[in-house]
Order: structure tokens, then C-alpha cells, then sequence
């Protein structure tokens, strides 16, 4: 536990000048050294800081989600659970509900096939390395026990036969190779494919493609090779007893459960039923979607017939389900899944191709009827069951959150320790938007075991998408289910193609892609913004309404000369303000941009708000639409930037043009200002016009332009109740005098609605694609982002993509950021870029650079320095490092604040740091975070409540009230190179940390831990690192997740209680911890793979059936390919690799007390299990015994005294 005191931290510092504040702040202190402060003495509370090193651990806990890229599926029958193979080596095992358990081979090699050992809590896999691998399933945390690489052959099919410890392994080159399970060492056994086939073919008969032994007969082995050729092999005999040739290549076979026949399917469309009393040729042969032919001639070929399995049934026809063989003339047709029951055909027609699918029987036993009663259909995409019991084959309903990439994820959110009715209230009006349809039965994919551990708070997950759709997902105890989907497109007109040229020109392939969300969980206000350049703010409500959307338009340009051509002085000094309003131009000098029609866009949004009543379900319902619009034919640039405060009724947001403040409350904008002109006449950075024209003319020290911006001398802005803000020139004394003038707002125009049928939206140049996102990342302090030039597509992608209210993804000058290497020039460019933004002496060309707004957040502080007034305040952060404080001056009746204006003027107030401001926080005197002030939730709908009782019921956190002179707010900010603690009112900072000189933070967030609060790091490199508060002191520094990929940028999120998340691949999210406490009871929190389960027993085929239904002699496998027999295979044919599995491994993954608890419990556990074994069998031989012995007795005193002949 680390305590100090600020006293004595500020005793004997010397104390800094009055105007040093703010400069100072910027200087280059040390790692986590102390700034020195000028309030030495006043600061008499001590704050102690209980978060220390050993409270963190990062380790993953679990992923959600669809396995990326699945290539192989298996399904154990009396365990009921799933298996799935990636082509990225990783296995996704699925059970029960909270049953999910992800493990990944070393390799990263993809997985080819995969085999349960039925009931005995193991898995077999194949890579593509040709390496198998043994996985204990009997813990938590999967394990691999054995390894077996081949060397000089490729593996291609593999079979385990069930309750067998031997493994049939085919190869590329024909050959078929046994493995013993339990010792992972190859038998001397092979089976050669030249011995295989006759001695008078002359062609190699290609790769096993088909492994399993006769239902009939155990001691028999049919071998599928690709060509056509079938071998029924003996093994004791060691030949081929029967032959099957075809002149189509096979892909798969299956038998009859009876053993006499089998199917196999063909590249050709078709399936050939073989008897094996007659194998010269197929007992049956049929194209199931070719088209009828005359006799005599073969049917009509179509597409290959991937898989088949052929299921019997009791009291039924047969099933024979197989994937493919469509005929070729229906191109378009979608991936389809044929079902033949009887003389009935039915297609299933699937989104995507399919990779695999199983039949899910009642019985493991492959000679007894299968009754088959569902079919599990693996995906690229999707995961779905299609149960059999019912005629219309309806699909079970997904229990596991399998739709995540139902549209590309573009950003993320991440709360725990939310309001506890918040997921009950989501889950009741989302439950109504649930598809109908599926079947009445339960998943059947129901195995394991899982309990809800310790971890009893709230979780919510909300994930934007490209196609403008947000879901929220209930979190809590590690398992993740969908509560409620919003689709914010329903506020806007459809894209209508058929507009000729200028929509071809101008539609966005994702106008509704999601870009930002804030949510505030205790007031339920929810805002997004979205790639459109569009804001929109919803309420929740349970009521269902008809209204109409209410919309803003907001012209918001970055007003700055660049091109220095002098003009004589012809214009008057303040010409006609409504004259020059329509046609406001720019500063930027850049040519205007003519739409297809020749005609200049300007003072248009992107898209268009529907203007008729619209009908709104129960859930979130938009309250204001708010658009940016184009500027002189250039398109708004991406919202940067998004704050929301319900208390205040005020949100803000921000682009690299300047920011915007909207009153949502009465619907007006309070602000519309450049970002140079929130820094009124003392910029820090000396910002001039580039190009001064003579027009323009100076009034007591100040600029004032008759079409540009204002100076912030001249500007106040406050919400009028009506009508639109005008321009008037006035003097700038009033300002000083914090006197209200007329009103007015300079360097805005905002616009009714528009209703025209005109459609318009982004020009395809700054199309994105929101999926797959790589390569260089721009950062604004280090790439301007220029206002007279059109982003080309490549530009866009790398700025139109970050995670809810951060700035957008930087430029990454470090290797580990990018997936291509950079030079080391690269990071001195940067520097160099940092070093000149901030020069007064540089030319008009290097102050090209546009200054972003990167961060917002609204807070009850203190506005001006040495200022003791607490008042709503708008911190900004800027991409340059500054920060901003907008003084935000709102009625003090609750009745008047939808009736008197909003004041909103910049303080004066600006702080420094090095790097773009990523975040803000406050902390009272005592050390305890400080939350932003929200509204109560209300329904806003809700007519049973009086509307004239009604009264808003605010919730303030402002600093607690003292007459005592001195500092009683410390604000925490965080750019993406360095953090500080500056003490308010007096502006004073504390504390500088540097936190990398390398690389840049990506994202950065306060969280509260153990009730204590630190600030959370994701730096480019990879690291995740944590300071405590506010002494900015490290206490984990980690080389986690090196930075390959810009969808973990824009998607990675810290929230408290000690839990992360990011996207680690298009369908799946995986999320982690940084808390030692977690990782301790993170075995506690994960289900169980394996659950004792009793083995059904084979049934009785009765002394008839057993006689001549079969072979009844019984068949040893040991004796056969054990090595007293078959003796050593060949070292290098393949190598044996022990496995990190079993207790070593085991506690090596796991660690921790409880851990090790676990272990023991478990080890307990079997050991008691098997001694209770052991006594039930003792008992019963015993018994068994006793009844001998008295039956023994019996006989002997029967025949004791009887002679021979009486027998």
C-alpha cells in the first residue's frame, strides 16, 4: 500500500510562475516524475493508494463468437458435445450453454480432422503439418498429452473406431498406417497400398479418402481410395478380400448399420449403393438433382457430392443426407444440404457453403439402427442443427453467440458493474424481436457441466456494425447472449440505386457503419455516430410511439487561408451578413467539388432523415438526428469525437475541422466553431491566417473577417428558442464583460430538414471496407489531414475506423504496429512533424496540419484558473495535446431549461501534454473517482406519470463544498504518449508520467479495481500497462498482444472490475484480464468438457442374429498390432512428442491457490470414484463367491450318499 502526501510532495518545490501553468505542463519531464506545483501548503488530505503489482495478472478467460475459418467438425454421441477445427489450429469446443472452451496447437497450422474418443474425454486432431495430437478433456483448460509427427507421408483421413484404442491413419500415398492411443507410438501394422489393389493395375489409386471398419465385422477394414477404387481388407489375414473399382472419384462412404452394404459419393453428382455379395457392380446407382434421361442413357452429371452418410431406422425409411450435387445448370443456386427420407427429397438451401456437417444418432454403436434425430451443419459462417424428427426439418435455436459477424463488428463497448435491471430490461423488449420459427425441442448439443461461480455483477457488450445495426449482449459470468438489436439506419431513406450517374458516383457501399457509441447505463441515453458524418441520440422507453424524427444540420468547416494572393481592397469592412450566409465559402482555398450535374454541392448531409411519421417499438427510439453537411462541394470529415452528458442535455462532438455542441433538450446547436478558434487571442501555438487579405480589418486588437471565423473575442453562442442564429458585429467588450449579447453564431449555418427527394450521400472515393483493415495508421499529430483535398479511399480507411468515443487509430511509427515493417526514419518523421506544429516560426506550408478533436468530457469543475466557482464544464483534447475547457452555462430552474438558451463559451483554460488527448478523468481531494453527473431515467413515454408534477431528478458529483482555499479537483489526462495530474483550480500539475517514447497508446481508459481507481493502457507495441491514481505510479507493465491487425485497434476497450476485450478475428470476440483475483477463480468460472456418463449398453442381437448375422468370433487388436507381433515401426516414419498435458501441464496452466485446489479436489474426486469401484466389485465377488460356495454345499449333500448307478 503506497501513501502520500501532497504537501510534502509540493514542499521544497520551487513554485511556478502565474502564467506557467499551462506552459510548464508541457515540459519534458521524467517517467512518473513530479511537476513542480505552486500550491505548496495547501493541500492538507492525504490519499492513500491500496492498488499495488500483486493485484494484476493478464490472462484470457474466454471467446465468443463463430470459430474464423472452420475446417473440420466432431461430435461425441454420449457426451453431447461439439468439436471444431480452424484453419488457424485452433478448437472450439461447445456444450451446454456457458460450456465453451477455446484451445489453439503451438503450430498455428490448420486442423484437418478431428475424432472424440466416444466417452472418454479425449480428442484426437490432425494438422496439416501432419501431426497428431492427443487432448485431455478431463480439465478445463484443454491439454495435449501425446504428439505424433510424420515425416516422409502426408496424413489425409483418419479413423477411430469406437471403444478401440487403435487409430487407422491414411496417407497421400495410399498407405494406412495404426496408431496406438494410449502409448501415441506407431505400430509396426501397415497396410501398403500395392498390396491393397491388384497386382495387374498399373495406376496409383491416389490419397485415402475413406477409413472404417464393417459394422459386421471388426477384423475387416474398408479402405476408399480418390480414384474409385474400394479394398476391403482382412486385417488378420492381411489381404484384400473383396475389390470395388468406379469410374468416378470418390469424396466419402458410409456403410449400413447391418454391414452388408455400403454408399459412397462421387465427383460426378452421384451415389452408388454396393452390395457385398456382388462388388463387380453398384447394386444402385442415382443422381439425385440430375436431370431424367432417355433409357439407355446416362443421367445428366451435375456438381460432386462432398459427403454422405446413410442413417437407418427402426420403425422408418432410411435417411441419406449429403451435401452438393447440384446440377451445373443452376449456377446461382446457394450451397444446399439434400435430405432423402423414403421417396421424399428435400433441399435446404444455406447462406453459406458448407465445410462439414455430422448426423447426431442415438446410438454410438455403428451396428445397431442409428435413429438419427438431428444434423449439426458446419458453416464458413454459421453453425446450425436441422432437426429430423419433424417433416418440415425445422433448425433448432442457437443457443451460443454464433451471429456476432451477422455484419462486420466496427466498434465495441464494454461495461461491467452495470445498473443490475438494465439486462432484464433489454432482454424484455428484445425477446420480441426474436425470430419465430424453430423447432420446439431443446439443443441437443447439450453436454457438461457449468455453474455461475463467484462473479455475481452485470456485464454488457455493445458491438456496432457496418450495416448500422448495434446489439447489446448481456456479459455477465463469462457467457454472452444477445439482449437487444437497434438498427439506426430505420431513421434514414433507404439508398436508392436506380438514380442515375451522381448516385453511382456518390452512394457509400456502408452509409450506416457504425463509428462511435456512447452510452450512459444510469440514465439509458445511448448516442452513435456513424461514417456518415451523422449523430443520433435515442431515449429508451417501453412504450411504443408514432413521430416524427426531429434533425439538425450543422455546417462545420475548418476556415483557414492556404493560398496567399493579395486582393485589392474592394470589398467594405463589414459587408451583408444574409448575403454571404448561403454561400458561405471556406478558407481553405480549395476548388469546389461539381456534382455530375454541374452543379456545386453545399449545405447538404449525406444521407436524408425520413421526414414522415415513423413508428418506433418499445426499446431505444431516436430523439435528435444531428448531420454534418457538405461544405462548398467538399464532404463533411468523420466524427472524431463523441461526449453525451444527460444531466446537462448537451452533446458534443468533434471532427479534424473543430466541434460542435448541441442542445438535444431543446433541439438548437449551442456551438459550430473551428478548432484554431477555440483558443481565442492567447494560442499557445500562434495561429495566423495563412493568407490575409486587406479587407480584413482590425477593431481593437481583434481580426474580424467578413467570410471566415470569427475570433473567439467576437463569438458567444447560446441556444435560442427560436428561429436561426444570425450574424451581427459587435463589440468585443461584451465578452469580457460576461455580458449576454444578441444573438448570434458566426461560423455556422444550420438548416431546417431537408425534405427534398434529392439523394445524396458520400462520393465513392471515401468508400472503406470496414472488414479487413491493414497496413499504415495515420495519427493527427503526425499526418494532416488537409482541407482542400478529397480523402482517397486507401485515406479514409486508415481514419474512419476506431472504437466508441476514442479518437481515430493513429499513426503507428513503430514495426510491431503494422503488419509490414517500417523504417526506422519513420519515427524521426514523426517527431519532426510534433516538433514543427509546434513552432511559431515555421512557414504557412508546415502548418498545413489540421488539429483534431480527439477527446471530450463533460464534468461539474473548475473553468478558469484560480477560480473557485464550480460549473458545468466541456473538457476538449485536441490531436496536438491541448486541452480545452468550455464553460457550459445552464438555467438554474429546472422549469426553464427547455425554455431559457444554454450558454456556452471557451474559458480561456488550456493544458499540454505531448502526444493526442485520448482521455479524461476527475478525482475529488480524497482520491475517489469522480463520475460525470447524469439524469434518473424516466420514460419518456410513460402517460400514467403527471406531466406537470414531473421534475428531473439529477444526480451531481461535483467536488464536495469547503471554505477552505485550495485545490479540491484533480484531473487525470491521458494523450497516447504521456499522462498528468493537474490540481484545480489553480491548474497546477502534479504528476507526469511518460509512458512510451517508442511506440503510441492506442487506447486508454480509467477504471475502477478493488474500489480504487487506475488508468489502463493498450499501447501499439502490444504492452497493457496500469497506473494507479494519482500518483500515476506503473503496477503492470505486459507484452501482451503485439499489434498485427487494425481491427484490435479499433475494438480494443477496458472496463472496471478488472476485465478487457478486443475483436481477435472477424467472428470472434476474446476477452481478457488484467486482475489477479479473477485469474484465480477463473477455473471456478469455466464448465466442465467432461461429466461422468455410464456407456449405453450395446443392444442384445439374440442368439439367431448373432449365429448368422455375422462373424462371432471375437477380434483382438492388441494381439494383432501390438509390437509382440507386428512389431517396431520405422523411427523415421514418425516421431513421438510427450505433450504438455496431464498434472504438469496442468499446473502450469492454470497456477494460483485455487488452482491448485482444484487439482487436488479433482485428483480426490477420481481417486474416491475408483475405490468406490473397486468395493462395488470386491462386494459382488464376494457375494458371487458365497452363492458358489453355498450352491457347491447344496450339490454335495444332493449326491453324497447316492451311488454310481444312481446317476
Amino acid at each position: 500500500m503506497k501513501k502520500f502526501n501532497f504537501r510534502k510532495v509540493l514542499d521544497g518545490l520551487t513554485a511556478s510562475s502565474p502564467s506557467g501553468s499551462g506552459s510548464n505542463s508541457g515540459g519534458g519531464a521524467g517517467s512518473g516524475s513530479v511537476h513542480p506545483g505552486g500550491t505548496a501548503g495547501l493541500l492538507r488530505e492525504e490519499i492513500q493508494e491500496t492498488l499495488t503489482s500483486e493485484y494484476f495478472h493478464i490472462c484470457k478467460t474466454v471467446r465468443h463468437g463463430f470459430p474464423h475459418q472452420p475446417t473440420a467438425l466432431a461430435f461425441d454421441p454420449v457426451q453431447k458435445i461439439l468439436a471444431i477445427g480452424t484453419r488457424t489450429g485452433a478448437i472450439r469446443i461447445l456444450g451446454r450453454p456457458g460450456v465453451d472452451c477455446y484451445c489453439q496447437h503451438e503450430s498455428g497450422t490448420a486442423v484437418l480432422q478431428l475424432q472424440f474418443l466416444i466417452n472418454e474425454g479425449a480428442l484426437v486432431s490432425a494438422s496439416s503439418d501432419d501431426t497428431l495430437h492427443l487432448w485431455n478433456l478431463r480439465q478445463k483448460r484443454p491439454a495435449i498429452l501425446h504428439s505424433l509427427k510424420f515425416n516422409r507421408e502426408r496424413i489425409t483421413y483418419c479413423h477411430l473406431p469406437f471403444q478401440s484404442k487403435w487409430l487407422y491413419v491414411g496417407t497421400e500415398r495410399g498407405n494406412t498406417h495404426i496408431v496406438n492411443i494410449e502409448s501415441f507410438i506407431l505400430s509396426g501394422y501397415v497396410i501398403m497400398w500395392n498390396k491393397a489393389i491388384e497386382l495387374s493395375t498399373k495406376t496409383h489409386p491416389g490419397p485415402v479418402v475413406h477409413l472404417s471398419d464393417s459394422p459386421r465385422d471388426e477384423g475387416k477394414l474398408l479402405i476408399g481410395y480418390e480414384n474409385g477404387t474400394v479394398v476391403f481388407w482382412d486385417l488378420k489375414c492381411k489381404r484384400a478380400e473383396l475389390r470395388v473399382y468406379y469410374d468416378e472419384a470418390i469424396h466419402s462412404i458410409d456403410w449400413h448399420h447391418e454391414g452388408k452394404q455400403f454408399m459412397c459419393s462421387h465427383s460426378d453428382g452421384s451415389l452408388t449403393l454396393w452390395n457385398l455379395k456382388s462388388p463387380s457392380r453398384p447394386f444402385q446407382t442415382t443422381i439425385p438433382h440430375g436431370k431424367s434421361q432417355r433409357e439407355g442413357r446416362k443421367s445428366e452429371s451435375c456438381k460432386p457430392i462432398l459427403k454422405v452418410e446413410y442413417k437407418t431406422c427402426r420403425n422408418s425409411e432410411p435417411f441419406i443426407i449429403f451435401s452438393g450435387g447440384l446440377s451445373y445448370d443452376k449456377a446461382c443456386r446457394r450451397p444446399s444440404l439434400t435430405i432423402m427420407h423414403g421417396k421424399a427429397i428435400t433441399v435446404l438451401e444455406m447462406d453459406h457453403p458448407i465445410v462439414e456437417f455430422l448426423t447426431l444418432c442415438e446410438t454410438p454403436y455403428p451396428n445397431e439402427f442409428q435413429e438419427p434425430y438431428a444434423v449439426a451443419v458446419l458453416l464458413e459462417k454459421d453453425l446450425i442443427v436441422v432437426d429430423l424428427t419433424q417433416n418440415n426439418f425445422p433448425i433448432f435455436e442457437n443457443p451460443y453467440p454464433m451471429d456476432i459477424h451477422e455484419s462486420p463488428v466496427t466498434c465495441t463497448a464494454y461495461f461491467a458493474d452495470c445498473p443490475p435491471d438494465l439486462i432484464l430490461v433489454l432482454y424484455s423488449v428484445g425477446v420480441k424481436q426474436k425470430k419465430q420459427g424453430y423447432s420446439k425441442k431443446e439443443w441437443p448439443i447439450n453436454g457438461g457441466a457449468w455453474n455461475l461461480g463467484t462473479q455475481t455483477y452485470p456485464e454488457i457488450i455493445i458491438t456496432g456494425h457496418a450495416d448500422g445495426s448495434i446489439k447489446f449482449w448481456d456479459a455477465s459470468a463469462i457467457t454472452l447472449q444477445m439482449l437487444y438489436k437497434l438498427k439506426t439506419s430505420k431513421v434514414f431513406e433507404k439508398q436508392k440505386v436506380g438514380e442515375g450517374k451522381q448516385a453511382c458516383e456518390i452512394v457509400e457501399e456502408d452509409p450506416y457503419a457504425i463509428q462511435m457509441i456512447y452510452w450512459c447505463p444510469e440514465s439509458r441515453i445511448f448516442c452513435v455516430s456513424g461514417v456518415s458524418a451523422y449523430v443520433i441520440i435515442y431515449k429508451f422507453s417501453r412504450h411504443e410511439i408514432t413521430t416524427e424524427i426531429v434533425s439538425l444540420e450543422v455546417r462545420l468547416q475548418y476556415d483557414v487561408e492556404d493560398i496567399i494572393t493579395p486582393e485589392p481592397e474592394t470589398s467594405p469592412p463589414f459587408p451583408d451578413v444574409s448575403s454571404q450566409l448561403p454561400s458561405s465559402r471556406s478558407l481553405s482555398g480549395s476548388t469546389n467539388t461539381v456534382a455530375s450535374e454541374g452543379i456545386t454541392k453545399d449545405s447538404i448531409p449525406c444521407l436524408n432523415v425520413k421526414a414522415r411519421p415513423v413508428r418506433m417499438p418499445p426499446g431505444y427510439q431516436a430523439e435528435l438526428v444531428i448531420q454534418l453537411v457538405w461544405v462548398d462541394g467538399e464532404p463533411p470529415q468523420q466524427i472524431t469525437s463523441l461526449a453525451v452528458s444527460s444531466a446537462y442535455g448537451i452533446v458534443a462532438f468533434g471532427n479534424c475541422n473543430g466541434l460542435a455542441v448541441v442542445d438535444f433538450m431543446q433541439k438548437t446547436v449551442l456551438l459550430s466553431m473551428g478548432t484554431i478558434d477555440l483558443y481565442r487571442s492567447s494560442d499557445l501555438y500562434q495561429r495566423q491566417p495563412r493568407s490575409p487579405r486587406k479587407n480584413k480589418q482590425f477593431i481593437a486588437g481583434l481580426t474580424e473577417l467578413n467570410d471566415g471565423p470569427a475570433p473567439l473575442e467576437l463569438e458567444r453562442c447560446k441556444s435560442p428558442t427560436s428561429g436561426l442564429a444570425t450574424r451581427t458585429p459587435e463589440a468585443a467588450p461584451a465578452f469580457y464583460r460576461n455580458e449576454i449579447p444578441a444573438v448570434r453564431q458566426r461560423n455556422q449555418v444550420h438548416h431546417l430538414p431537408v425534405k427534398g427527394s434529392r439523394k445524396l450521400s458520400l462520393p465513392t472515393d471515401l468508400k472503406a471496407d470496414l472488414d479487413h483493415i491493414n497496413g499504415h495508421c495515420t495519427s493527427p499529430t503526425s499526418q494532416s489531414c488537409s482541407s482542400g483535398k478529397r480523402l482517397s479511399s486507401a485515406d479514409v480507411s486508415k481514419v474512419n475506423r476506431w472504437g466508441p468515443a476514442r479518437p481515430p487509430f493513429r499513426k503507428a511509427q513503430s514495426a510491431a504496429c503494422m503488419e509490414i515493417s517500417l523504417p526506422v526514419t519513420t519515427e524521426e518523421s514523426r517527431e519532426n512533424s510534433y516538433n514543427r506544429s509546434r513552432s511559431s516560426s515555421i512557414s504557412s506550408i508546415d502548418k498545413d496540419s489540421k488539429e483534431a478533436i480527439t477527446a471530450l468530457y463533460f464534468m461539474d469543475s473548475f473553468a478558469r484558473k484560480n477560480d473557485p466557482t464550480i460549473s458545468p464544464c466541456l473538457f476538449v483534447g485536441t490531436s496536438l495535446g491541448m486541452v480545452l475547457i468550455i464553460s457550459l452555462n445552464l438555467p438554474s430552474a429546472d422549469e426553464q431549461r427547455f425554455t431559457e438558451p444554454v450558454m456556452v463559451l471557451p474559458s480561456g483554460t488550456f493544458l499540454s501534454l505531448k502526444g493526442a488527448v485520448l482521455t479524461f478523468c476527475c478525482m475529488d481531494r480524497t482520491g475517489r473517482l469522480m463520475q460525470p453527473p447524469y439524469e434518473i431515467w424516466r420514460d419518456p413515454n410513460n402517460i400514467d406519470e403527471n406531466e406537470k408534477s414531473w421534475r428531473r431528478k439529477l444526480v451531481m458529483n461535483c467536488p464536495s463544498p469547503s471554505q477552505e482555499i485550495g485545490d479540491h479537483q484533480y484531473t487525470i489526462v491521458c494523450s497516447e504518449k504521456q499522462a498528468k495530474v493537474f490540481s484545480l483550480p489553480s491548474q497546477t500539475c502534479l504528476y507526469v508520467h511518460n509512458i512510451t517514447e517508442t511506440s503510441f497508446i492506442l487506447q486508454a481508459d480509467v477504471v475502477v479495481m478493488c474500489n480504487s481507481a487506475c488508468l489502463a493502457c493498450f499501447c501499439a507495441n502490444g504492452h497493457i500497462m496500469m497506473m494507479s491514481l494519482p500518483s500515476l505510479r506503473p503496477v503492470l507493465d505486459v507484452n501482451y498482444l503485439p499489434l498485427t491487425d487494425m481491427r484490435i485497434a479499433r475494438t480494443f476497450c477496458f472496463t472496471n472490475e478488472g476485465q478487457a476485450l478486443y475483436l481477435v478475428s472477424p467472428t470472434e470476440i476474446q476477452r481478457l484480464t488484467y486482475s489477479q483475483e479473477m485469474c484465480d477463480n477463473l477455473q471456478d468460472m469455466l464448465g466442465d468438457l467432461f461429466t461422468p456418463i455410464e456407456t449405453p449398453e450395446a443392444q442384445n442381437r439374440g442368439f439367431l442374429k448373432g449365429l448368422f448375422g455375422g462373424s462371432g468370433q471375437t477380434f483382438d487388436r492388441e494381439e494383432l498390432f501390438g509390437e509382440a507381433s507386428a512389431g517396431k515401426a520405422s523411427r523415421s516414419l514418425a516421431q513421438h512428442i510427450p505433450g504438455p498435458g496431464g498434472i504438469e501441464g496442468m499446473k502450469g496452466a492454470a497456477g494460483g491457490v485455487m488452482g491448485e485446489l482444484t487439482r487436488a479436489r479433482m485428483a480426490l474426486d477420481e481417486r474416491g470414484q475408483r475405490l468406490g469401484e473397486l468395493e462395488e466389485k470386491t462386494a459382488g465377488m464376494m457375494t458371487s463367491a458365497e452363492a458358489f460356495s453355498k450352491h457347491a454345499h447344496e450339490l454335495m449333500l444332493k449326491y453324497k450318499d447316492k451311488k454310481w448307478y444312481q446317476f
